[in-house]
């Protein structure tokens, strides 16, 4: 059956009006692990080199970076098997593609950020611990590829910045000033009563 069909199945069934438990669920713990890192990868970067438990903090990054990018696959995964619900009703066609647009943004530096840690991780010196299982390096030493996806995975976290503050500023404009009831999206036994 075509995507296409069974969205419209979907739709005809009402069953798309909101999101499914399952991604409500990722959508949050994928938003607070992204928040913990980016306020961790912060704090870590701004101690000086050597500085006591700076290690210990790289690899609590590490470890949580892994364990978000294994949640984002996840949640790639139901995003092509759950359709999204439908756009909210009454927006401009602008605020729609916007819309888009920041979310396939998202998908993008949330697949970005912890592929290019990882790498960066690969060729340094230290590697990648998970939880403290040691991973295979798929890389040297190499300070200069080192240093670019550390640059990517940095200019990426910024990116990631401004589009989750492009979301949380269209979620309080359509929550809040054209009372579209959008939040109730995304929170568990709410979305039908949000339309």
């Amino acid at each position: 059956m075509r995507r296409a069909d069974r969205t419209a199945g979907v739709l005809m069934h009402g069953t798309a009006r909101s999101y499914s438990g399952l991604q409500i669920a990722l959508h949050w713990v994928s938003a607070l692990l992204l928040v913990s890192l980016v306020s961790l990868g912060y704090y870590m970067t701004s101690l000086a080199k050597g500085a006591p438990g700076k290690a210990a903090l790289v690899n609590l990054h590490k470890s949580l970076g892994l364990t978000a990018a294994l949640v984002i696959a996840w949640r790639v995964i139901v995003r092509t098997r759950q359709p999204a619900p439908p756009s909210i009703p009454g927006l401009h066609c602008w605020e729609t593609e916007l819309a888009r647009i920041t979310h396939r943004l998202l998908y993008m530096c949330m697949v970005v950020m912890p592929l290019s840690g990882y790498l960066g991780s690969s060729f340094n010196q230290y590697g990648t611990r998970f939880w403290g299982v040691p991973l295979p390096r798929w890389g040297w030493v190499d300070n200069a590829l080192q240093h670019l996806f550390y640059t990517l995975h940095g200019m990426t976290a910024y990116l990631l910045l401004g589009l989750v503050v492009l979301h949380v500023a269209g979620v309080i404009k359509h929550q809040w000033f054209d009372a579209r009831r959008c939040v109730q999206r995304m929170l568990p036994g709410r979305g039908e009563r949000a339309l």
